[in-house]
């Protein structure tokens, strides 16, 4: 496959210049791939595989290692619709480890994983490494800063084969560990490009310290309906702010590392697909997560570094979008990485909570395992649900279970329509998802 039938699968016109900077670095050897979250990085380390992976080659050619489970499916995602025609598969916390196995006794050509889960397989020889020639090491400085380093060096201690390293980060590292075995790497900087710059605005909402919730409350509210993202600096407030909200009739999703799996995925799905516009997260959220068009950034605490700071507001105003940070701040608060004088966001005296969202997520009890794709659930809702095609969103289909968002004043005409249906001639069960 060549790198412009991948663009036309993925329906993408153009690389960026950091994409094609990155190409033509890895054409030429070891690679460090400096950019900022949300310019396009995953590209730029993925085409090249196509020139590398050999279709003759029955076992695991390639790996990347991630941070977070996440992170990992949504480069998989973005591989598979490449449709290169080679094998890929994911490994991570929280995954059923006999399903990883058995993914992994016909094996991809592509492996992807958390540092953590790989070591396990490997520690279990669950897949050779012999045929293993590129390796791939992105969000590395998040890696590290998760404490991943001594599964990596355990784990690139296995591949004796390689002949290819890519290494990417959103920030500048003083030196790059000789664990990784990159010597003399070809350097792609694109961190202080003007093409980078975001269009974000940074706003400042003074509150009286015991009423933070109260000026969130109040922010939220005059934002209104527009995506939004609730940074806390532990998972702790996270819980406790969801509570209080929920309490003030608030609808809105968590996401943190404390939560399952499970919890986590359908957190983040139901913020892709528009069901929820706000999300409470910790800096699990601030990089690596497929979630475009936030709009909105809120610090409800300011986080202790510049370099999470900037990473937060790097979910805004990405790539040719406008964004806004707002900085919950009381009056003798500062930090010395915020160095502007920020503008003054007043919050209104009468506050009016955003309406839902118009969308609202189905689950649909069925998945890649049972054979499903998302061909047959448009099926489904289209024809025996009769709804339009402007009325159903995103569908998202996992391992065993599916999700799509539809519009939310159809949501009980359909169900009720396709309550007895069948997909692929088995009756599945399907429900709002809560």
């Amino acid at each position: 496959m060549t790198i412009k039938e991948a663009l036309t699968n993925l329906n993408i016109a153009e690389l960026n210049d950091m994409q094609l900077a990155a190409l033509a670095a890895a054409a030429k050897g070891d690679t460090l791939l400096l950019s900022p979250t949300g310019s396009g990085k995953t590209l730029a380390f993925l085409l090249p595989l196509l020139n590398l992976l050999n279709p003759a080659e029955t076992r695991v050619q390639a790996l990347i290692l991630v941070p977070s489970r996440e992170l990992a499916l949504q480069i998989e995602q973005v591989f598979k619709d490449m449709k290169s025609g080679f094998k890929v598969n994911c490994c991570y916390g929280g995954h059923p480890v006999k399903i990883e196995r058995n993914n992994l006794s016909q094996p991809p050509a592509l492996l992807i994983g958390t540092p953590g889960r790989i070591a396990h397989h490997l520690r279990r020889d669950s897949f050779s490494t012999t045929s293993i020639r590129t390796l791939i090491l992105d969000e590395f400085d998040k890696s590290l800063e998760f404490g991943f380093q001594e599964d990596m060096s355990f784990i690139i201690k296995q591949l004796s084969g390689l002949k290819k390293r890519i290494l990417t980060s959103a920030t500048k590292m003083p030196e790059i560990p000789a664990f990784t075995g990159i010597v003399n790497a070809i350097e792609v900087n694109f961190l202080k490009s003007e093409i980078n710059i975001p269009d974000l605005k940074l706003k400042a909402v003074i509150s009286p310290a015991a009423d933070k919730l109260e000026t969130l409350f109040a922010l939220i509210c005059k934002i209104g309906d527009k995506a939004t993202l609730v940074f806390c600096n532990h998972r702790e407030a996270v819980d406790r702010i969801s509570d209080l909200l929920y309490d003030m009739g608030l609808v809105h999703d968590i996401f943190h590392g404390g939560m399952e799996q499970e919890d986590r995925e359908r957190a983040l799905l139901k913020f892709r697909n528009g069901s929820h516009r706000l999300l409470i997260t910790t800096d699990l959220a601030s990089r690596g997560l497929d979630i475009p068009e936030i709009e909105n950034v809120i610090h409800y605490q300011l986080p202790h570094t510049e370099e999470a700071f900037l990473h937060r507001n790097g979910r805004t105003a990405r790539m040719n979008a406008k964004g806004t940070s707002y900085l919950i701040l009381t009056e003798d608060e500062k930090r010395a990485y915020v160095k502007e004088d920020l503008e003054i966001e007043e919050l209104p005296a009468k506050l009016v909570i955003p309406k839902p969202s118009q969308w609202v997520t189905l689950y649909i009890a069925a998945g890649k395992k049972d054979k499903i794709n998302k061909v047959d659930i448009v099926g489904l809702l289209l024809q025996k649900g009769q709804i339009a095609k402007d009325e159903l969103g995103l569908i998202e289909v996992l391992d065993y279970s599916s999700y799509a968002a539809i519009k939310r004043d159809r949501v009980d005409s359909v169900l009720k329509l396709i309550k007895n249906e069948k997909i692929k001639n088995k009756k599945v069960k399907i429900e709002i998802s809560v």
